[in-house]
This record gives structure tokens, sequence and C-alpha cells, in this order.
């Protein structure tokens, strides 16, 4: 009987990897269950690292993105010399190329700072919430950015590049660790609820590594958070039936196209996305049901207002509620076994904004942004230290660079690329300890010699994956790629 099969078997040929589960399991059903049977070690270890190259201190990371450039003298880097010489003319010693001409006077924080914690850390009142966590810690204010234009400085702290075509940090996290679950992304993006970054997807594609690896959006407390994962509403010409038929018949096609082309990545990439969606479509609704959460959970978070009944329309608590959401979320899914997951706030491109691009207003901007980013993160910390996850996870704060102390219109900052605040936690990170220092101003680093950068935020991260950064790379176009280029030195003084 001939063989009527989309592939073209020879029994005295060796079958590919793919003719073999075809044969096995039939279609997309044989890869899923090949999955489902395979070995969850050999799973997790998927990317090239076989072995960690020394233990790990660390499991999972959470990237919070302040996108717009948040102030890092407002908020985290007290300057008593700005008080002082609020108003008078800035003067910053050398010709300074500001991205709008912002060098007016001397604009003093625009909230007052306050001591908190057993290390006594000075705070901006909008982020007050943050000193019941501020003991775990680790704040670096001598950070510095090869560019002052959002799109670049957004991609250098997002893949470590300034030009799109570079996989994200989660994507190179993803490769090298591999997946800790069968039913969930490894790499899980959740978007402003208003708008994208710059350059959208490009901070968190897989670029030139496999496409599995490319960060999945979610969108917590809409209708439909993971976009086309089940068929719309108005679809009701869609059975079980018909579904199953078409991604048989899609398997098909797939493995057709992939006989002939062994090796493809994007194939494999695509035919992993379908293997996940149907495993999602199981997993996806209870690990994001928030309200599956007890009362007390929801209280630390700020989501317990009506005793559950959240209102669509939330005023004055709407950057809190949307960015508890999100941390909430996180929580949940780290839980279940997302390896990374970056949280984005402020992407708001209409006017009167609400981002953190304060060229305006900084107290109009900052003040609900930072207040709710604050509460959300702080309650996100309390709630992993009370479950034992902190240990085993890494938070870093970001932000693609600060804004300048002098005043451009009277009450808002210009972008300063030169100098900016990131900080760190849990995952053996040493909490209430301050890196770096930036000048009198918070203008440049102190120490304009030996500044921070993002590189080196990227090395310490991977250090405490069990990963060292030289070493993970992948030959592309000529070179060997890594996620910190040829730069990167662990931040030992951070390391608990």
């Amino acid at each position: 009987m001939p063989d009527t099969s989309p592939i073209n078997y020879h029994p005295l040929r060796q079958p590919t990897r793919r003719e073999f589960l075809w044969q096995a399991g039939g279609g997309l059903g044989g890869l899923v269950l090949a999955s489902m049977l395979a070995n969850e070690n050999a799973l997790a270890q998927s990317g090239p690292n076989k072995k960690l190259h020394h233990p790990a201190k660390a499991k999972r990371v959470v990237q919070f993105f302040m996108a717009g450039a948040a102030s890092h003298i407002d908020l985290f880097d007290f300057k008593p010399e700005l008080i002082k010489r609020h108003g008078q003319p800035s003067d910053f010693g050398e010709h300074v190329e500001a991205f709008q001409d912002g060098l007016g006077p001397w604009l003093r924080p625009v909230w007052d700072f306050k001591p908190y914690g057993q290390t006594g850390k000075m705070l901006g009142e909008p982020v007050a919430a943050l000193g019941n966590v501020v003991d775990d810690i680790a704040f670096v204010h001598n950070m510095v950015s090869k560019s002052g234009v959002h799109s670049t400085a957004t991609l250098l702290q997002a893949t470590g590049f300034l030009l799109p075509g570079f996989p994200g940090a989660g994507c190179w996290v993803s490769y090298g660790l591999g997946s800790m679950n069968d039913n969930l992304p490894t790499f899980v993006v959740m978007p402003d609820h208003r708008g994208m970054p710059s350059n959208g997807v490009k901070n968190w594609d897989a670029a030139f590594l496999p496409a599995e690896h490319s960060g999945t959006m979610i969108f917590p407390g809409t209708e439909a958070p993971v976009a086309d994962l089940f068929p719309h509403k108005s679809a009701k010409y869609i059975s079980p039936q018909s579904e199953a038929a078409a991604q048989k018949l899609m398997a098909e096609i797939n493995h057709a196209h992939a006989a002939k082309r062994e090796g493809d990545q994007r194939l494999e990439g695509r035919i992993r996305s379908y293997e996940l969606a149907a495993k999602m479509q199981l997993a996806a609704p209870e690990a994001l049901n928030l309200k599956a959460e007890p009362e007390h959970v929801l209280k630390l978070y700020g989501l317990d207002r009506g005793a559950r009944e959240w209102p669509k329309e939330i005023n004055d608590d709407e950057e809190t509620f949307h960015f508890a959401q999100k941390c909430l979320t996180a929580r949940r899914l780290l839980e279940r076994g997302v390896r990374f997951i970056q949280i984005w706030s402020g992407n708001d491109n209409s006017f009167p904004r609400r981002n953190w691009d304060s060229h305006e207003n900084i107290k109009q901007d900052h003040g609900p942004l930072a207040t709710g980013m604050a509460r959300g993160c702080a309650a996100f910390i309390q709630d992993l230290k009370q479950r034992g996850l902190l240990e085993d996870t890494i938070i870093l704060w970001t932000t693609e660079f600060g804004r300048m102390p002098s005043s451009q219109g009277g009450t808002g900052r210009d972008h300063n690329p030169f100098c900016f605040t990131n900080w760190l936690c849990g995952g053996g990170i040493k909490g209430g300890v301050t890196y770096g220092e930036s000048d009198e101003f918070g203008y440049k680093p102190l120490d304009r010699k030996r500044p921070t950068e993002v590189y080196d935020i990227h090395a310490t991260i991977m250090h405490l994956l069990g990963i060292d950064h030289e070493e993970l790379t992948v030959y592309h176009n000529g070179i060997q790629r890594r996620l910190t280029d040829v730069h990167g030195r662990v931040l030992k003084p951070l390391l608990d």
C-alpha cells in the first residue's frame, strides 16, 4: 500500500526527529504528547547551558520598567544641594547638550524626602510605600546611558544594545536556563494598559535566538488577557471538533514543510507556540484569575475595594489599581514556573500625557505614577517574602535614563542620560545598601571614571542565576553575541 502520509518515510533511512514524532503520535497531538512525556529535567535544560557555571542563588527575574525616564532626584536620590540652590541659574561647569534645552534654574526635589527603615534611606513622598521594604533593596545611583533618546535608550536597557535586532534580556534568560513549566511561557511581558513602549515588541523579541524565547504579552484585567488564545465570542461557528480538525491540518502542513527544512528554527518556534497555546488554554485562565486570591492578599495590593467588586472607573487610584494588578499577576505566574517577567509603566502618548517623560510637570505626571508603582512594588516584595519566593527571585527596577537637576518650563525636567537610578531586591541581592553615588546635583556619577552601566546590571543578574555572562553566547553574523556585548562586570558589593 502506498504511503499517503504527508512525509516521504523510507524504512531504510533514519527518520528525522519530526518524522519519528509524527509516526509515534500523529501531527500536533503527537508533538504535544511527546512534550508531555519528555523528561522534565531535559525540558528545563533546553538552552545551551546543560550545566550551570556556578551554583545559582536565583531562579527567576522580575523587571519593572518605567518608560519615559523616571526622575531619580525626585524619588530616590536625595540632593540637599538642590534645595539650597533652588531657583538659582544652573551651572554645570561644562557645556551640556540638553534634549529640549531644559537648562533652566536649579529645581529642588518637588516632594519632601524622609528617612525610612533601619538604614534611614531617604525616599521622596510618592514612593513612601517602599519604606516598608527599603531594607530589602539595594540602590544603584550612578547609572549612565549611552543615549538620551527614548527609543535607543529603552532598547539599551531592555536588550543591551542601542539598535534593534537583539534579543531582550528575558529571551537570553529563557534561552540559557529553559522553562520551569510546561503550560505557561518562560518569558512574560505585561505592557502598560495605555499603550506600548518605544520600539514595541522589539524590546522583548528573541531576534536571532530561537523564536520560542520571545516574550509573551499578557494584559491582566482585560477581557482577553492573552490575545487570540481563544476564538472570539462572535465566532460561534467554531466548535471543539472544527478547531481540532484545523489544528490537525495545520500540523500536517507544517510537518510537510519542516520535513524539507530540517533545523529551521522559525517553524520550530511556530510549532512550539501552537503546543504552548493548547496548554495555556487550560493553564492561563486559572493563573490569571486574581479574584481567586484571599481577601487579605487583595487588601495587601489595594485590590480589595468593595469586597472584590472592582469598578470600571477607578479615578484617583487608577495607577495603583492597574499596577497592582500586574504585580499580583506576576506573583501568581512566578509560583507557576514563569522564569522572567517584565512589567511596563507609563506608556501614554496622549496630551496632557500620563507617563514618566515629565518635560512639562514632574509633580503632575510622576505623582500618581510613582505612588501606584511604589504601592504595587512594596506589596509584591512583601508577598514574595512571606511565601519564601523572594530569596530566589531577583527584582530589578529600571528606566531608560534620568532627569536633569535643572528645570524645564519651571515645573518639568529634561532628559538626563548622564545619571539615573536602578534598584534591585531579592535573589541573592544584599538589602539595605547603596552602590555608587551621584554628584551633589544628581547630574553625573560622583566618580565619573567608574559609572555603572546596564551591562553591569545584566552581568550581576546572570551571575545570580548561575550563568557566566561571558559564556552565554550565540554565533550570529560572524560574531559571538551575548547580552552584555563586550562589556559587563559583576557588582559584587550588591551580592549577599
